[in-house]
């Protein structure tokens, strides 16, 4: 059986429920801010609580793997069943699990994250092409067979990355540029949008790159980073309707109230809206 293409999932998701990817991040410092205790019970306590508040209505959910895998495999636990949870009440997930490496461990995590067969299964991973694009090919190749998506670090929001995102390459394009160019010849011909995407930092300003990849923007930096939705005409240009926001304080930071979760995502829904279509 041909499996949808995770480029067609998001897009309707998008269209439908708006376009907003809200983080699952369970820092020590949210679990306290939360009354919880920085333990399993807190950790399995906030997942719930936020899956339950918001995968019926935002288009994408996004664990950050690295604050469950603190906890061991008690914490794998939560995140398995947060994301099994999450994909049943109709959500999206997006694995924010930045791998790269090469050959049989780079096959490896494909397997952990892209193969329906794995309890860790999600609708698209974050990787990193710093190895060489090339080196993604086995995470390339698991997310057709299975109908997932995979997110390219282009030009993150972290002010590290330029020293290595920035650089030029050989023929006088960014590096960022290349892996840009890799991911438009990836999704060419797609449509309505390829399952291949992008992860552009809305903190950036004019990106200075071309954004024309025929698949998702990742924008990650609204809220507490500093950016708006206001800002995202002027980073993304004529790509913003391609645009995903993703916010995980900026909505997190008003639980553990349910309905002050729910309120803080669609208001930020609502502004990502009208800056678009104000664009």
């Amino acid at each position: 059986m041909t499996c949808e293409p995770f480029g067609a999932r998001l897009r309707r998701a998008m269209d439908i429920r708006g376009p907003l990817c809200v983080g699952i991040d369970p820092h020590a410092s949210l679990l306290t801010s939360w009354g919880l205790n920085d333990d399993i019970a807190g950790l399995e306590r906030f997942t719930r609580t936020a899956v339950e508040a918001l995968a019926d209505r935002v288009a994408v959910l996004k664990p950050q793997s690295a604050f469950f895998e603190r906890f061991g495999s008690r914490g794998i636990a939560v995140l398995e069943k947060g994301v099994e949870e999450a994909r049943a009440a109709g959500a999206l997930v997006l694995m924010d699990a930045k791998r790269g490496d090469i050959g049989s461990t780079m096959g490896a995590y494909a397997a952990t994250y892209l193969d329906k067969d794995s309890p860790l299964f999600s609708d698209a991973l974050t990787v990193s092409p710093y190895l060489g694009f090339g080196s993604l090919r086995p995470a390339l190749d698991a997310a057709v067979l299975s109908g997932a998506g995979v997110f390219v670090l282009g030009l993150t929001s972290n002010p590290e990355g330029a020293e290595v995102q920035r650089a030029t390459a050989a023929d006088g394009r960014s590096l960022a540029q290349v892996m840009l160019d890799h991911v438009a010849a990836e999704n060419e011909g797609a449509e309505p949008l390829g399952s291949v995407g992008a992860v552009i930092g809305a903190t950036l300003g004019d990106a200075g790159v071309d954004l024309a990849v025929n698949g998702p923007l990742l924008a990650p930096g609204i809220g507490a980073q500093g950016a708006t939705p206001a800002d995202l005409p002027g980073v993304f240009g004529a790509a913003v309707g391609n645009v995903l926001p993703s916010v995980s304080r900026g909505v997190l930071r008003h639980g553990p109230d349910a309905s002050g979760l729910r309120e803080a995502a669609e208001r930020l829904t609502d502004e990502v809206r009208a800056a678009v279509q104000e664009s």
